[in-house]
C-alpha cells in the first residue's frame, strides 16, 4: 500500500502542472486583462468589460495603442509601468515557469487589487467554504443514510415510491433556485424573516457568552447548508439504497436468515458493514463535490465571503496571482482528497489491495 500511495503522491505533481498549464494558456486568449481593468477605471468606465465592448468608434480611435482597447490619451510611460509592475513585460512562457517555481515553494504571491498575499487571501476566506461543505456532507450522510435503509428494506411499498418521488423533485430543483426559495420564505425576502440573510456570524459576535456564540453560528448557517445539501441528500440516499439491495439478495445474507438471526442482525450485522462500504469511502469525494460545486452560488446568494465568492470577484477582476493560486489550492486539494478515499476504501475493507490489482 505504501508503494501505491507513493505513486499517487508522485502523480499529484504532473497532475498539477498539466492543470496550470491549460487555465494559464487560456488566460493568454481571455479579452481583458490587469491593466485593462486599470485602464477602465483610470478613464471612468469602471468596469473592464465595458472598455472591451465599448463599440467599433473607440476602438478603431485606440488603434495606437491596440493591445489595450480604451487606452488612448494615456501616456505611454503610464502603460509600460503598469506592464512592469504586473510582470507583463516578460514572454508569458518566462512568466509561466517564474510562477510554477514561486508555487513550489508555496509563494502565491500577492494579489493585484486587494495588497495582499494570495495565500493569506485563501487562508482568510477558507473557513466559510469549509464550513459549508463539512455540514452540508454530515447532514447528507445522517439523513441519506438511514433513510437509503429503510427504502431498501420497504422496496416496493408505498413508502418507497413517495420518498422516492420526493428525492426525484430534490435532485432535479438546482441548489441555486432552492437557495432563492429559502431567501423568499424564511429570509424576509417576501414573506418570514426568521434566518439572517449575510454573512457567517452577527455583528459583536465575539460579546457573545459560548452558548450564544453557538446559537448565533448554526442560525447563520442553516439556510445556505440547506441549499448545499439537497443535491447531495438526493444521491446518496438513492446509491444507499441501491447498495443495500445489492447486498440483501446475496447467498450470505439467505444464510444468516435461515440460522434464525432477526432482521435487525442480519441488517446491521451482517449486510452494513458491505453496503456502506462505496458510501462510507466517498465521503471525502461528496465533501469535495459540495465544497467546490455550488459554494460560488451559494455564497454568492447568502452573502458569504468564501472561495467560490473569492474566485468569482477574481475572475471578473482579473486578478491573475488569486486566479491561479486558487486553481492550485483546489486542485491539490481535489488530488489529496482522491488519495483519501483509496484509503478509506482500504479502512473500511481490508481485503481491498490497490497495489495487487495495478499489478
Amino acid at each position: 500500500m505504501g508503494a501505491y500511495i507513493l505513486r499517487r503522491l508522485l502523480f499529484v505533481i504532473p497532475t498539477l502542472f498539466g492543470i496550470m498549464v491549460i487555465n494559464f494558456t487560456l488566460t493568454q486568449f481571455v479579452p481583458g486583462g490587469p491593466i485593462e481593468q486599470i485602464i477602465a477605471q483610470a478613464q471612468g468606465g469602471g468596469d473592464v468589460f465595458e472598455a472591451i465592448s465599448g463599440g467599433g468608434s473607440e476602438v478603431a480611435e485606440s488603434a495606437g495603442n491596440d493591445r489595450y482597447v480604451g487606452a488612448r490619451g494615456l501616456p505611454q510611460e503610464f502603460i509600460d509601468e503598469l506592464e512592469r509592475e504586473f510582470g507583463f513585460d516578460k514572454p508569458p512562457v518566462e512568466r509561466f515557469f517564474t510562477m510554477i517555481w514561486n508555487y513550489m515553494q508555496f509563494d502565491f504571491g500577492e494579489s493585484y487589487f486587494r495588497k495582499i498575499g494570495v495565500f493569506e487571501l485563501v487562508l482568510e476566506k477558507m473557513p466559510v467554504s469549509i464550513t459549508l461543505g463539512l455540514w452540508s456532507t454530515l447532514i447528507a450522510y445522517i439523513v441519506s443514510i438511514p433513510l437509503g435503509i429503510r427504502k431498501a428494506v420497504k422496496d416496493g411499498t408505498p413508502f418507497d415510491t413517495w420518498t422516492s418521488g420526493a428525492i426525484i423533485i430534490g435532485y432535479a430543483i438546482p441548489g441555486f433556485l432552492f437557495a432563492i426559495l429559502l431567501v423568499v420564505l424564511f429570509a424576509g425576502g417576501s414573506y418570514w424573516r426568521i434566518f439572517p440573510l449575510r454573512g457567517l456570524v452577527s455583528s459583536g459576535w465575539e460579546d457573545l457568552s459560548l452558548y450564544g456564540k453557538i446559537i448565533d453560528y448554526f442560525w447563520h448557517i442553516t439556510l445556505p447548508v440547506l441549499a448545499s445539501t439537497i443535491s447531495a441528500f438526493a444521491t446518496l440516499t438513492l446509491l444507499t439504497k441501491n447498495s443495500f439491495l445489492d447486498e440483501i439478495k446475496k447467498h450470505y445474507v439467505m444464510t444468516a436468515r435461515a440460522k434464525g438471526l432477526s432482521e435487525s442482525r442480519v441488517l446491521y450485522g451482517h449486510v452494513f458493514r458491505n453496503a456502506m462500504l462505496i458510501v462510507i469511502a466517498g465521503f471525502p469525494a461528496v465533501f469535495i463535490g459540495v465544497f467546490f460545486g455550488g459554494s460560488l452560488i451559494i455564497e454568492t446568494i447568502f452573502s458569504l465571503d468564501g472561495l467560490g465568492r473569492l474566485g468569482f470577484e477574481a475572475a471578473v477582476a482579473r486578478d491573475y496571482p488569486v486566479i491561479f493560486g486558487t486553481l492550485f489550492v483546489f486542485g491539490l486539494i481535489g488530488l489529496v482528497v482522491g488519495i483519501l478515499s483509496d484509503l478509506m476504501y482500504v479502512f473500511i475493507d481490508p481485503r481491498i489491495d490497490f497495489e495487487r490489482r495495478e499489478g
